[in-house]
């Protein structure tokens, strides 16, 4: 597998709140624990999952969800050998990019219900450089791309890492976005230390789920913001999954985990005034 190209990378810059956007006094999210759907290849998967991902969305959403997050590459599964491979004739390609026309019925989901979606990509840019990214989807169909910054394994020969946290806006609040290993580095969450919320889309398996909640309920209490974790759920190449996608608190406490490892939704309400009253007494 040939080294993906390089592209300078940019240092990470510490997410500044928006000026004149009053946040709602509730945030109502669904985190999405999502077991991929196969087909013969990958590449044909990624329709397949993009129809699923519009039903939970419109569940979440008759739930009340303004935001829904999904896990690391939730649209094709955790495949590196089959997007290392990637380019089979007359096959559709498991790489997704800007006016991927596959897209667009979830860009209409988004639009008709003004919900943000968090799904889970491998993303070319306009340059082809290769992402493991979180691609967001605006309440106006608009999508951006947010990518991982630490690689592992297998993914650093077929990646190029990010430079650190993205922003999305939902009504006001903050979300940071996480990928995976990257809510194990103390130092990514620190970068997004001013959001309301970090959001992490993972792969967490079977003997991590110590690690799992270690890593979420630290960033959590670390910055004083709620925490959500969307686990890719179900048979994995990397083992079966763990489970455990839920919320926690700002005093890193879970408040809300799914029972099994297939796929489940869980809405849960953030309320400004608990995330107010702990950082009133940050420090103390």
């Amino acid at each position: 597998m040939s080294n993906p190209p390089q592209t300078a990378q940019r240092p990470a810059s510490r997410p500044q709140p928006v000026q004149g956007t009053p946040a709602s006094d509730t945030l109502l999210v669904a985190v999405v624990q999502y077991e991929a759907l196969h087909a013969e290849f990958v590449g044909e998967a990624v329709a397949v999952n993009v129809a699923a991902h519009i039903e939970l969305v419109k569940r979440a959403h008759a739930d009340g969800a303004r935001l829904v997050l999904f896990p690391e590459l939730s649209l094709t599964g955790y495949e590196l050998t089959a997007l290392a491979a990637a380019g089979s004739p007359g096959r559709p390609s498991p790489w997704l990019a800007e006016q991927d026309a596959r897209l667009r019925p979830l860009q209409e989901a988004c639009a008709r219900t003004k919900t943000t979606v968090i799904a889970g990509v491998a993303w070319r840019e306009a340059d082809f450089t290769p992402r493991l990214a979180s691609l967001v989807i605006g309440p106006d169909g608009t999508m951006r791309p947010v990518f991982k910054t630490h690689l592992h394994g297998a993914e650093r020969e077929l990646f190029v890492p990010g430079s650190g946290p993205g922003m999305v806006m939902v009504d006001g609040w903050r979300i940071a976005l996480a990928i995976c290993a990257d809510a194990a580095h103390p130092t990514h969450a620190a970068a997004a230390a001013e959001a309301d919320v970090y959001a992490v889309s993972a792969l967490y398996t079977r003997g991590e789920e110590l690690r799992l909640g270690l890593h979420l309920g630290a960033r959590s209490m670390d910055h004083r913001m709620f925490g959500l974790l969307a686990n890719l759920g179900g048979e994995t190449p990397l083992g079966t999954s763990c489970g455990l996608s839920g919320t926690w608190g700002p005093d890193g406490a879970s408040a809300v985990q799914v029972k099994g490892v297939g796929t489940e939704i869980t809405v849960a309400t953030l309320e400004r005034s608990r995330l107010d009253r702990y950082r009133s007494t940050a420090g103390e």
